[in-house]
């Protein structure tokens, strides 16, 4: 862990954060990469990605009892990297650990041909954060610019598909005049899911 560049893990909140990519299926207008290197005083720029054993190597020089969870969030969508996800939080469950992803929700359309909910539960993921981020399809598209169609169809059946698959479902928006926080608020209700605002620290 260091505040230099390419950091990879970092810590805050008693939790262990994991930045494997700087990578994203979305260009979102109040991303902090927009107005920031980083969260918590460190630089989470990376000039290279982490290969899986090297973020292994790492993780296994830590006491990982002094933390209550293992995090999936950084400069990018970690879902970009399955397979290294997976690796993680297989090796991190193994150890007695609690992981949570932070995710776009993108998953259907990285990767058509796989079960991605059914995969990360297989793998010990418990919790999964999806950034709802809009009310509807349209204002989504006006704020996350999504690299592919349908990504905010896409970002709802993959919600449904990890509360199927027993994980524990929450739904994130940033606090922007243009989000309507109750109706996503009900939106999260319908997919018995827990609901947070994130709030906005960017230009205006």
């Amino acid at each position: 862990m260091n505040k230099g560049n390419d950091t990879i893990i970092y810590t805050a909140h008693e939790n262990l954060y994991l930045n494997i990519t700087n990578r994203c299926t979305a260009e979102c207008v109040f991303c902090i990469k927009r107005y920031s290197d980083g969260v918590y005083g460190y630089n989470l720029r990376l000039s290279r990605e982490p290969t899986l054993s090297g973020i292994i190597n790492e993780l296994s020089k830590i006491d990982l009892s002094q933390y209550k969870e293992v995090v999936f969030t950084g400069l990018g969508e970690p879902l970009v990297r399955l397979d290294e996800v997976l690796g993680i939080t297989k090796w991190l469950t193994t150890r007695g650990m609690q992981v949570r992803l932070d995710t776009i929700g993108h998953a259907r359309i990285l990767y058509p041909d796989r079960n991605v909910a059914k995969e990360l539960a297989d793998a010990g993921m418990k919790i999964v954060s999806i950034s709802l981020n809009a009310q509807d399809e349209e204002t989504y598209n006006r704020l996350c610019s999504p690299k592919s169609r349908n990504s905010y169809i896409k970002m709802l059946e993959f919600a449904r598909e990890i509360f199927d698959a027993g994980m524990e479902l929450r739904f994130s928006v940033v606090n922007l005049p243009v989000v309507d926080i109750e109706k996503c608020r009900e939106i999260a209700k319908g997919y018995c899911a827990d609901f947070r605002v994130r709030g906005y620290g960017g230009p205006v």
